[in-house]
């Protein structure tokens, strides 16, 4: 009974009050848990831009310049590519007998319909005017929805990169005042590891993939343009695009991607006795277009990162399907925030340096910056990535 005296109900309502407003905002949070996701990616892949710009330019102009020169292109490129590489998926499903596609978006009448448009003044139908604006209502939807998300995605990354440096100011001022409490935890350990993790996930390692699905796609689509009958590519963009997916592969890459397409052409121009020089132009250009200069172009922006690469691989498989298409972002997420718990603040991770597993440090598939064929990083981070705690 003592105990209960000396409870004070006014600090008990206080703590009530400030739980439910955590579960209300935990609730808004899992509401728009891809848009938010899909905000820290981007404020993650367009924070190395942002250091740059913030040096000589205001915080609100050198967050807006940063989504405007990198995020904005990007997100485009990847929607436009994505939207192509669905519908050759769809002939590709059609063609295969697998119709395992229906209902991820509306009917294709509308397609139809915009195709020939004057179908609608002659098709007496009413069933068939129904579907069609049924899908048409769908197809709007679907355009407003993702809309909405993206420019909401947009207004996070920038609120993070303008105030970053102020949220991290008031977390660490927290973790101070706490410290007591907190018993030597190592939290501002911990933020610390996953800041930079998350900056090689996002940056070093899904944007070089989404970056190497849009080069993919256009090149492909390009060299298409100049095969010989009976050399066509097949389905130009969706080969780019698991180019781009492939390079999340340790050692390998996007090689699992681009050897077999080789393979097939070369025994196409086996069997025709012609055509060597576009099977050699097609090797050339995934080789050095598609795979190694992107590489080379992101690599001095890439910081390396200690988690292991079957982990962060793994990450990337089941984070969508477990999630959806944000788990692409959340999956590497989830893990980056798993393993430096157990690691930093628990103390119970795997202090010993687990390189020589990946091969790290034998001299194969990797230079000096840590970064593998595949697109993988295995190299501790730099410690001033994050000098300017944003």
């Amino acid at each position: 009974m003592q105990a209960l005296d000396d409870v004070d109900p006014g600090r008990v309502g206080l703590a009530g009050f400030g739980l439910l407003l955590a579960l209300v905002v935990v609730f808004v949070v899992y509401s728009f848990l891809g848009v938010f996701v899909l905000g820290i990616f981007l404020y993650y892949a367009t924070r190395p831009f942002h250091r740059r710009f913030d040096a000589y330019l205001p915080g609100s102009v050198a967050a807006a310049l940063s989504l405007l020169v990198l995020a904005v292109p990007v997100v485009v490129l990847v929607a436009y590519t994505a939207t192509v590489g669905y519908s050759e998926l769809a002939a590709l499903a059609e063609t295969t007998g697998v119709d395992a596609l229906n209902g991820v978006v509306p009917s294709a009448n509308v397609t139809a319909a915009v195709q020939d448009p004057g179908s609608l003044l002659t098709d007496r139908d009413p069933g068939r005017l129904a579907d069609i604006a049924r899908a048409a209502l769908g197809y709007l939807a679907l355009v407003f929805s993702s809309v909405f998300d993206i420019v909401v995605a947009f207004t996070i990354a920038f609120y993070l990169l303008r105030d970053g440096g102020r949220l991290r100011g008031l977390l660490e001022n927290y973790l101070d005042r706490h410290s007591d409490a907190l018993d030597g935890a190592g939290l501002d350990d911990y933020f610390d590891a996953i800041d930079a993790d998350l900056e090689t996930v996002f940056f070093g390692n899904i944007l070089n993939a989404l970056l190497i699905a849009v080069i993919g796609a256009l090149s492909y689509s390009a060299l298409n343009v100049f095969a010989p009958a009976a050399f066509d590519i097949p389905y130009p963009v969706l080969v780019g695009i698991l180019a781009g997916a492939a390079s999340l592969v340790p050692v390998v890459g996007m090689k699992i991607v681009y050897v077999p397409v080789v393979a097939y052409l070369g025994s196409r121009a086996a069997l025709t006795g012609g055509g060597w020089n576009f099977v050699v132009a097609f090797a050339l250009v995934s080789v050095v277009v598609v795979d190694t200069v992107p590489d080379l172009a992101l690599r001095p922006w890439v910081s390396g990162g200690d988690l292991h690469l079957g982990t962060v691989m793994f990450a990337y498989i089941f984070g969508p399907l477990v999630f959806g298409w944000y788990g692409l972002f959340l999956g590497p997420l989830v893990l980056v925030l798993v393993v430096h718990f157990y690691d930093v603040v628990l103390d119970i991770g795997a202090e010993a340096d687990t390189r020589d597993d990946t091969g790290a440090g034998d001299g194969t598939d990797e230079d000096a910056s840590g970064v593998d064929e595949g697109g993988g990083t295995t190299e501790p981070a730099a410690s001033g990535d994050t000098a300017d705690g944003s």
